[in-house]
């Protein structure tokens, strides 16, 4: 780990007990007003904060601020990377430059899908040639979008509409085998028979669906249950939370911390 910044790590949409967890870690941070986020982050850029950390309610926020709007003169607009465009959302955001006249620039993250990557490395299960069947949103179908660097050998999206599951599949890599459809299609059942890897992003578990061959990887954290009662094995996600921690702090401040150290940081977090 190396020595805090400065300046202090902002916290947008966090109360201020989260700043005092962060100081049992070494770092300063602050909880800042969010009623104009386009003028706060402004600020935070002048002010030469290393970076920030986002809460659920303001993720697509921040990002939309990359579409839409000019921050200043010194300070650009937020880019975002894959991860924060293919979810619709940023929980952390780093900022750079504004030296030598330089603009500073805003750098804007989604750390769930290399923290989920992470994660099943962690677990041990053998996502290379398993066939995948994704459920969810478009946006945080996203996340599950990852597991397409682990070496899948066949991905299929339901979306809550073919159209959105289309345009997902259009950002897949080539040579994968890929199929489209929506979580209300009836053939959703018949698909789900050719995977043996279930992923959840978002929403219910569609009735159905899981079978005792399945592994079921659940990132709602709400399915349990019907895993239970189907018979099919749970992929375990206990460590997701400081795996993720892990990696936001790194982006928003450039240090690492070991992800044990985080575990109790990331059930108040998030």
């Amino acid at each position: 780990m190396t020595p805090a910044h400065d300046t202090p790590l902002a916290l947008l949409g966090y109360a201020p007990d989260v700043a005092r967890a962060l100081r049992e870690l070494g770092l300063t941070a602050v909880s800042v007003p969010v009623d104009s986020l386009e003028d706060v982050l402004r600020a935070c850029a002048v002010l030469a904060c290393p970076g920030a950390l986002v809460a659920g309610p303001l993720r697509a926020a921040v990002l939309a601020l990359g579409a839409s709007t000019s921050l200043g003169v010194s300070v650009s607009a937020v880019r975002a990377d894959t991860a924060a465009l293919r979810s619709g959302a940023a929980d952390a955001v780093s900022f750079t430059g504004g030296t030598h006249g330089q603009a500073v620039q805003m750098h804007a993250t989604c750390t769930l899908p290399d923290a989920l990557l992470d994660t099943l490395e962690d677990s041990g299960y053998p996502v290379r040639g398993a066939r995948a069947l994704l459920i969810g949103q478009s946006g945080d179908l996203g996340a599950g979008l990852a597991l397409t660097r682990l070496g899948l050998s066949s991905l299929t999206l339901a979306a809550a509409s073919h159209p959105e599951a289309e345009a997902l599949a259009r950002s897949l890599p080539g040579g994968l085998k890929a199929y489209v459809t929506s979580r209300s299609d009836p053939a959703l059942i018949t698909l789900a028979e050719r995977a043996d890897l279930i992923v959840l992003t978002a929403g219910p578990l569609p009735p159905g669906v899981l079978q005792p061959f399945h592994a079921l990887l659940d990132l709602t954290g709400r399915a349990s249950g019907a895993a239970s009662k189907a018979g099919a094995a749970l992929v375990p996600l206990i460590r997701l939370p400081e795996l993720r921690l892990a990696r936001r702090l790194h982006h928003a401040t450039g240090q690492r911390f070991a992800p044990e150290v985080l575990s109790g940081l990331a059930k108040v977090l998030d």
